[in-house]
């Protein structure tokens, strides 16, 4: 408009102005600006025209929203917000409603200024972590090493999540015609005459980088988990590993392959005595499953593999688990299984105890290796002694043994030498109170204690050391848990007088046999004391 005004000359001014509808002093404006020379500005108004923001005409606003997108730290903890989504509409409406009128996009700014932003929930809290977990995790490295060093093979075992077969809601997008977007059900309901769930078990090859995935349409149990491994050793185990005398399996800590479950390690015994093959099962520590190899080497490429798409039947999925693949050279063979594993088989003590099974030094719950049973192999889990206790010959040195009780056979006589006397006094006291009186027969006389003054301290080591229940540790020394539970609360606070503290072993034993077992293999060896 200032050019036109220019060109026109006199009376120009005016003229452009009625004819664009404007203002004379617009026009005006332009005109000056021509002659001074200046550069366009690019915008409409200077810099600094237009409304003020809002946070700078009213400040209050910024720490009344901090009080409500932080009640915990900063606010009010009854904020009207507290329980409710925290959108940039539902912030403004009430911080309009306290008398301080905003909008959304205002909001919004203020909180990227704060540094806030949109953050969805991550999966980081592994709940209490167990003491031993990071020396399991070093123990399982090193046997993985070993096997795969000797050129035997070492799998990665679990089950994947359920899946419901049926046109069911899948997580993900997928490119699909724009508008036409692939049909699922409005609520993931279980359709008992429908198909059914698919149980995905895999079985990832460490050292080949192969995955081999059972699809089962039953349950989840220890025979469905073995017979998977079963399946993986007859096709691909068996031609990989020609020469292999041993397998190493590694595994969670619950489900149906999980440490306390009794069918697993049965069907286990079974799988070695019928390859022949040597089995190592060593479990990762409670609440780390997600540590396990399969985890991110296999079952992370499946489901990105088969993400936005409906598993309407068992063949979609048995397909897309074939076509699994990685950058790093994953391939991945998919079955799947038809058969039915019955759930609430049993298992007793007897039936544990005839398995061929020997449990390591550390952590025997966690870590141990099944063997081929043969039928001339004498069963020592058998031998009638064992369930009153220890064999005669292991009854008293055996459970001295420095590898039980954390302590050389010295600091342990140190320790007996220390506490004797002091344990002797309390316990002729406490009889002193019960018989209301001087002794009536000379001392030794009547029944003579079911434990001398070496077995409770050493019982009371012992059960302090975790190495098994109550009730094992008292079958060790022949008594019932009520006296071992008295010689604990007449031992232990004798202990922390004199200071000593008594660390739990990484040893665990389930039966008798067991320690019988550690003790026939077991040699003098040299250690740091555990008080």
């Amino acid at each position: 408009m200032g050019a036109e005004a220019r060109i026109l000359g006199h009376g120009a001014i005016r003229a452009v102005a009625q004819a664009a509808g404007v203002s004379e002093t617009t026009v005006r404006k332009g005109v000056d600006e021509l002659g001074a020379g200046a550069e366009p500005l690019g915008r409409v108004r200077r810099p600094g025209g237009g409304r003020w923001r809002a946070a700078e005409v009213d400040p209050e606003p910024r720490p009344a929203l901090l009080a409500l997108v932080e009640p915990d730290m900063r606010g009010d903890p009854m904020s009207p917000l507290r329980w409710t989504t925290k959108s940039t509409r539902k912030l403004a409406g009430e911080l309009t409603r306290q008398g301080h009128r905003v909008s959304a996009d205002t909001v919004a700014d203020l909180l990227r200024e704060e540094g806030f932003g949109l953050q969805a929930n991550a999966e980081t809290l592994e709940g209490a972590q167990h003491p031993d977990r990071d020396a399991q995790f070093r123990y399982i490295n090193d046997r993985a090493k070993e096997h795969m060093g000797a050129g035997d093979p070492v799998i990665s075992v679990d089950t994947k999540k359920k899946e419901l077969v049926g046109p069911y809601k899948n997580g993900g997008r997928e490119w699909e015609p724009k508008g036409v977007p692939a049909q699922v059900k409005t609520h993931d309901f279980l359709d008992r005459q429908g198909p059914g769930k698919a149980i995905p078990y895999g079985i990832y090859d460490v050292a080949a980088n192969t995955g081999w995935v059972s699809v089962g349409t039953d349950h989840d149990t220890a025979a469905f988990a073995v017979a998977s491994i079963r399946r993986w050793w007859q096709a691909r185990g068996s031609h990989d590993y020609p020469q292999a005398a041993r397998l190493l399996i590694t595994a969670d800590a619950g489900g149906s392959n999980g440490y306390r479950t009794r069918a697993w390690k049965t069907e286990l015994a079974a799988l070695a005595t019928e390859t022949g093959l040597e089995i190592t099962v060593c479990h990762m520590p409670p609440g780390t499953s997600k540590w396990n190899k399969i985890e991110h080497r296999l079952f992370s490429h499946i489901s990105v593999n088969w993400r936005g798409r409906p598993l309407n039947n068992h063949d979609v999925i048995v397909n897309s688990i074939k076509a699994t693949t990685a950058e790093t050279g994953l391939t991945v063979h998919a079955e799947l299984d038809l058969g039915t594993y019955d759930t609430g088989v049993k298992f007793t003590d007897t039936d544990i105890d005839a398995l061929c099974m020997h449990r390591h030094r550390f952590h025997g719950d966690w870590n141990y290796t099944l063997h081929p049973h043969h039928g001339d192999t004498a069963d020592t889990a058998k031998d009638p002694r064992l369930a009153e206790g220890l064999p005669p010959q292991f009854r008293v040195g055996g459970l001295r043994n420095p590898e039980l009780t954390g302590m050389t056979e010295p600091a342990l006589d140190e320790l007996l030498d220390q506490l004797s006397q002091k344990l002797d006094e309390l316990r002729e006291h406490g009889r002193s109170q019960q018989r209301g009186g001087d002794r009536a027969r000379a001392r030794g006389a009547g029944a003579k204690d079911k434990l001398t003054t070496a077995d409770r301290v050493l019982a009371t080591v012992l059960y302090l050391r975790k190495l098994g229940t109550q009730d094992l540790i008292a079958q060790l020394f022949g008594v019932t848990g009520s006296t071992l539970t008295r010689t604990v609360h007449q031992v232990q606070p004798l202990l922390t007088e004199h200071g000593y503290t008594i660390r739990a072993s990484t040893a665990r034993f389930r039966t008798p046999a067991d320690v019988t077992a550690f003790l026939t293999k077991s040699k003098p060896t040299k250690i740091k004391s555990a008080c």
